[in-house]
């Protein structure tokens, strides 16, 4: 590395998927590579996948499907660079919603109708009998602007929601069906990408901020660092302390938690592949399309 740092903008949904980012920061993981991290909260997925592509942001951490949807529908060159997590999303309804089947002719709340959790949401309303037809889509942008949509209006009769806003809807008395990758199977959620050449002419920059990102995981994952994990998290989440505690116990769960050091998932890439071309009517891509995970093996062996 050079003896002047290097800036990088990078856009999150702030929740349990960026733990290990906070842990980086606080930690000076980033900072001894020469890494100055600077964190914008995404309004939407839109925004994240234009300004990715506008070069607003070098890095961003989104669905794995929104890379797939800068590539297929924006012909942008992305690429997902490591693995992350299954998105810890559950379906919330409102409470007097009996079954699932029950939300026929309803109004749903999504980020956007076209992309990522959408498509899942599709998935787990088709086993149900209801075809996207059947239901009206609300576009709300990000997890807390769901979750408020439902609390502030019950016409909203549902929306798929993580951590900490999953524990605030189920805190507000919405009902929770229970976690999407029961009814879909594998699926990876959160994933940081970025524009192929960039990574590409910035491998260097790119694997300091992956191995940043491993340690501040495999603090994280470290059982020894709970307690100052939840304060950190209430920090940065703006939460109390008991809902700050819930997050990390998702983030830290063995089987359904974060990645270990962020391993790619490609069961559940496939799971994305094939829910957005059964949207759209075709067979599902090759997955090494969309994915290089040289710069991820790169930050591994360096550590």
């Amino acid at each position: 590395m050079t003896d002047e740092p290097t800036h990088l903008t990078v856009m999150v949904f702030p929740g349990t998927q960026t733990l290990p980012i906070f842990v980086a920061q606080a930690r000076g993981y980033f900072s001894k590579r020469g890494l100055i991290v600077i964190l914008k909260p995404a309004p939407n997925s839109e925004e994240q996948r234009t300004g990715l592509a506008a070069g607003r942001y070098q890095i961003v951490h989104g669905a794995a499907d929104q890379c797939v949807a800068l590539v297929e529908a924006a012909k942008i060159d992305a690429v997902i660079v490591a693995g992350g997590d299954n998105g810890f999303n559950h379906l919330f309804v409102q409470p007097e919603i009996a079954r699932i089947a029950d939300l026929r002719g309803r109004t749903l709340v999504a980020d956007v109708a076209n992309t990522g959790w959408s498509f899942v949401l599709y998935d787990i309303l088709k086993r149900h009998g209801i075809s996207r037809g059947d239901i009206v889509i609300h576009e709300a942008g990000a997890p807390f602007r769901r979750f408020e949509a439902m609390r502030d209006d019950k016409t909203m009769a549902a929306a798929i929601l993580n951590p900490p806003f999953a524990v605030h809807a189920r805190r507000a008395g919405l009902k929770d069906m229970g976690a999407v990758v029961d009814s879909v199977g594998p699926y990876l959620g959160t994933v940081p990408y970025a524009l192929r050449s960039w990574a590409n002419a910035n491998a260097e920059t790119l694997t300091g901020y992956l191995a940043s990102y491993i340690e501040g995981l495999r603090w994280i994952l470290d059982p020894a660092n709970r307690a100052e994990a939840i304060r950190l998290v209430g920090v940065r989440l703006n939460i109390p302390t008991d809902i700050a505690m819930e997050v990390v116990a998702t983030a830290t769960d063995p089987i359904h938690g974060l990645a270990k050091d962020a391993a790619f998932d490609l069961e559940g890439f496939k799971t994305v592949l094939r829910l957005r071309a059964d949207f759209e009517g075709r067979s599902p891509e090759p997955p090494e399309k969309y994915f290089d995970l040289s710069f991820h093996r790169l930050a591994l062996a360096g550590l």
